[in-house]
């Protein structure tokens, strides 16, 4: 245990890995999961607060985003995972607002 916890160590110390850890190849993506969890969140809401367009808005955001991940040198997997798991929650809450306005809102009666 005490070998694997100094290799641990004297790999997370190398120029490489500070290099990785201070760049925004890191924390760009970790500040993105913000919108994955708060799409989690919002699950529990009811569809009527969802915003259309902003839920859109952001579905397109992930998709190019994951596009990019792909296809920048050297790829960028922690950005694509995020990217990819915000556009199956973004998704996911576009048909909950969907299903809501067109198959499930009540009938507004008029007085």
């Amino acid at each position: 245990m005490a070998a694997l916890w100094a290799r641990l160590t004297s790999q997370l110390s190398s120029q490489a890995s500070r290099d990785y850890f201070l760049s925004t190849h890191f924390w760009g993506p970790l500040a993105n999961w913000g919108f994955v969890i708060a799409g989690l969140v919002d699950m529990g809401k009811s569809p009527e607060v969802i915003s259309g367009p902003q839920t859109t808005a952001l579905c397109i955001y992930s998709g190019l985003f994951m596009r990019f991940a792909w296809r920048v040198q050297p790829r960028n997997y922690l950005l694509l995972a995020c990217h990819t798991a915000n556009e199956t929650v973004q998704l996911t809450q576009l048909s909950r607002k969907i299903r809501y306005d067109y198959f499930q809102k009540p009938a507004e009666t008029k007085s």
